[in-house]
């Protein structure tokens, strides 16, 4: 099967409001995208990733809806899991969620969340947890009645790890589905290994050959370094000025379309089930201008 390519909402601009969000989520909907993907953060000005999947699964009808990631370690399992389900309801079974630790302790202070929960073994447990709420077993002791409403799709929606590390992959291959790792770079070597390894844990583990997505920053056009410079500055708010200054001069592709084209065919060629394409504008011309491109 052909790489599929997913495009990220620009949640983390500044400039967002119900008409650009709308605009954004109808046009990924058009096509050919696989997906609509966004990822959660607290100690920013970004969207609830909760409430914002339920606004797409009411402006879509088509595309899946991908979290990229929830940090499941924030949240009660069991909350969690009846939102994640009432958005697959909405959607009639498209929702697909990646879930992680996140690398962020302000968010964990911001919520009130304990930090010593960050680790995989509690984002296991609570996977299994909401993999329990979905088939609808009796979670809350002591009542013998399940927590709905049930998910679409049989046995709850894909999930997802968002791990790139050796550890946290080979921790994910007991629970998840595969992975929606990340490139900075990108480096399209770094992520041929990584998902070589992703295969072969799933295959120790004995599980069914994983999903392998990963995701990277896009800017087009004659200033696409100085367009992904202020955005990955305006990002990267946790780390000190200078080491931003300094992700920011080579992270993320900056370049023409045709040279877009080619790196996805590139990536392609390491047997990526899928590409999250991260915009770093809020401009809905991008939508159009990589639909184009990918056809």
């Amino acid at each position: 099967m052909a790489m599929q390519v997913g495009m990220t909402l620009p949640i983390m601009e500044p400039d967002l409001d119900r008409r650009l969000l709308r605009t954004w989520v109808e046009a990924v909907d058009r096509g050919p995208y696989s997906s609509l993907a966004f990822g959660e953060r607290m100690v920013f000005s970004n969207p609830d990733a909760m409430a914002l999947m339920g606004a797409c699964a009411a402006w879509t009808e088509r595309v899946r809806l991908v979290t990229t990631i929830f940090i499941a370690t924030l949240h009660s399992p069991v909350l969690l899991a009846k939102h994640i389900a009432t958005a697959d309801m909405l959607s009639n079974g498209r929702v697909t969620i990646g879930v992680g630790i996140g690398g962020r302790e302000e968010d964990y202070a911001a919520v009130g969340a304990d930090i010593a929960l960050r680790k995989q073994a509690e984002l296991a447990r609570r996977v299994d947890t909401m993999r329990r709420v979905w088939a609808g077993e009796h979670v809350v002791p002591g009542v013998a009645r399940a927590v709905g409403p049930a998910p679409v799709q049989a046995g709850g929606p894909p999930v997802l790890a968002g791990a790139m590390g050796p550890k946290a992959i080979a921790a994910a291959s007991a629970w998840a589905d595969g992975v929606c790792g990340m490139s900075f770079g990108p480096d399209v070597g770094e992520i041929e290994r990584g998902f070589t390894l992703v295969r072969q844990c799933w295959a120790d583990a004995g599980r069914p050959a994983p999903h392998c997505g990963t995701s990277l920053w896009f800017a087009l056009g004659d200033n696409a370094r100085e367009q992904m410079r202020t955005h990955l500055k305006r990002y990267f708010t946790w780390l000190p000025p200078g080491e931003v200054d300094a992700i920011a001069a080579h992270a993320g592709f900056a370049g023409s379309a045709a040279e877009l084209k080619t790196l996805l065919r590139q990536i392609a060629d390491t047997g990526a089930d899928e590409v999250m394409l991260i915009s770093t504008s809020s401009d809905p011309d991008q939508v159009d201008r990589v639909a184009d491109l990918i056809g």
